[in-house]
């Protein structure tokens, strides 16, 4: 998926912060990778996601970032996961975050008509990703672009949680130790002379 490597004790890690998002019935992409045991609920979701934080034009304007950082390269990205919906729901839940990403997209929105007399969501695609650039590279970057740096980074960071904990993301992964199962799988190697001495030495 474009390059996005994350570690399995990270996943572990905002799994648990993913999980307060997992009852929100809202949602009509983003899915918690773990909540797919049997629970019907879960599985009935509105047609359109309603934000509750971001206006409309900050919410498509979250949502294309998320595909900037993760798009479908052949495979399902932050799009199709759902991930602006799930981050909307995370910052609605924490005061704390709310200035940064309100402030940071008013920011975004001021550069790009600076440098390119167009709002953010007014760019071609192509133009989008040339303004981010010198945002996110560290190599690429501009003095007096501190604000827009750090927004950007925590866009990324929101991103990659809420990827990596939806059951898209999840699947992305292709972690056998991170898979759950609704009950024990079989071995798959049956014909290993290991399975005739473990049936031997059973009470």
């Amino acid at each position: 998926m474009a390059g996005q490597g994350v570690q399995r004790r990270e996943i572990l890690r905002i799994l648990g912060t993913a999980a307060a998002a997992a009852q929100f019935p809202g949602f009509s992409k983003w899915a918690f990778a773990c909540g797919h045991v049997g629970n019907a609920a879960l599985q009935i979701k509105p047609a359109v996601f309603h934000p509750q934080f971001f206006t409309t034009t900050e919410y498509a304007m979250v949502d294309r970032l998320t595909e900037i950082f993760i798009p479908n390269d052949g495979t399902p990205g932050a799009k199709e996961a759902g991930v602006a919906e799930f981050i909307d729901f995370m910052v609605a839940s924490d005061p704390d975050a709310q200035y940064g990403f309100r402030t940071g997209l008013a920011w975004l929105d001021a550069y790009a008509e600076q440098r390119a007399a167009k709002r953010f969501l007014e760019l071609t695609p192509e133009a989008q990703i040339s303004l981010l650039t010198p945002l996110g590279f560290k190599d690429k970057a501009v003095a007096g672009n501190e604000e827009g740096r750090r927004f950007l980074r925590m866009v990324r960071e929101y991103t990659v949680m809420g990827f990596y904990t939806s059951e898209i993301g999840f699947k992305e992964l292709d972690n056998p130790a991170l898979k759950f199962y609704a009950e024990s799988p079989e071995c798959p190697h049956k014909d290993d002379p290991e399975h005739q001495r473990l049936s031997q030495a059973a009470p």
